[in-house]
């Protein structure tokens, strides 16, 4: 039998815990920017219910949902081109959640190395939500039968076991109704790294605020953050492979080639052989005009939350008449008398 023609769609969302770091730009805001508007239907989704597997103040929690929407807005994210919501607004991302807490099973979710990263030695006094939530995870991405899902290398095992439900669920109950989805792991600043320790991702939870670029800086913390970014003694290489060891010094070309659409071999063709008193500046003058822009256009949103809370609810909206019909085909395929 032919499997079914599934529209293409794309799926991801940001969680709102913490502060937008440039990290999230490249490695999430700007990719789902260039894909709206193409081949693919684009929804977009900030990940409330995803920030309460850890506890959050309930007013840190409202700010921090309106900040990661202001984030997408004000990098590009078009409410007429995409949709774009945040998750609580739509009640069957909670309802498929629990049908496949039902369906995943407990060896899968054992597997997944990011509870175990988070939970660290503390696994028994973590909620149970932590545990879970990449079933949830799953139903996000399924409730609107999306095909592909642009995300970081670290979520790509998510991915897989949404991947593993989906094929469950369709051999369980005979049906071919779930897609198999693709993660999408692309573009050469997808792990964008601390601007103090190029071993460590850069976090919106970092120590120092000179480790990481924050979305809301403004232009001089911007340019000062990078210039003042740890370096190695060594000029710029002529290829990648010189930067095979020199951990901060690929995290700035990287970067580099991220804000500027360029590869990492490009860069290092312009800037091969230059110390970093030539390579720094020109980053912080690149980093400043991408991103100032955005930061000012989200100081502007954040000061209108009522704008920013119609947006979210008129997204909502478009995202129910996808969601509801394909909840209703599940709980029907799966014998609920409704």
């Amino acid at each position: 039998m032919d499997k079914p023609a599934f529209t293409p769609r794309v799926f991801s969302g940001i969680k709102p815990s913490g502060g937008l770091t440039l990290g999230n730009y490249l490695g999430a805001i700007k990719r789902f920017v260039d894909m709206q508007g193409g081949e693919f239907e684009t929804i977009y989704c900030v990940v409330d219910m995803h920030a309460i597997t850890v506890w959050q103040s309930p007013e840190d929690l409202r700010h921090a949902t309106r900040e990661v929407a202001a984030g997408y807005l004000a990098a590009g994210i078009d409410p007429d081109k995409s949709t774009l919501f945040n998750q609580s607004r739509v009640s069957a991302h909670a309802e498929l959640g629990w049908l496949f807490n039902c369906v995943a099973r407990v060896g899968w979710m054992n597997r997944m190395t990011q509870f175990k990263d988070k939970a660290g030695k503390n696994a028994e006094n973590v909620s149970l939500g932590l545990y879970a939530y990449p079933s949830l995870m799953a139903a996000d991405i399924l409730l609107y039968h999306a095909t592909h899902v642009p995300v970081g290398e670290d979520q790509k095992q998510h991915v897989e076991l949404t991947r593993d439900i989906a094929n469950k669920f369709n051999h369980d109950y005979k049906v071919d109704f779930f897609p198999e989805c693709t993660p999408v792991i692309e573009g050469p600043a997808m792990r964008v790294m601390n601007l103090r320790d190029g071993t460590k991702k850069m976090s919106k939870s970092g120590e120092s605020d000179m480790e990481r670029v924050n979305m809301t800086d403004d232009a001089d913390t911007i340019a000062k953050k990078f210039k003042k970014a740890k370096t190695d003694p060594e000029p710029l290489p002529e290829e990648m492979e010189g930067l095979a060891n020199r951990p901060e010094a690929r995290n700035l070309v990287n970067i580099y080639a991220g804000l500027a659409n360029m590869t990492g071999e490009e860069v290092l063709a312009e800037y091969g052989g230059q110390g970093w008193g030539f390579f720094k500046p020109a980053l912080a003058e690149l980093a400043v005009e991408r991103l100032a822009p955005i930061s000012t256009e989200m100081a502007r949103l954040m000061n209108d939350p009522a704008e920013i809370d119609r947006i979210l609810a008129k997204g909502a909206e478009k995202a129910k008449k996808i969601a509801d019909p394909i909840l209703d085909k599940t709980f029907e395929i799966m014998g609920f008398v409704r």
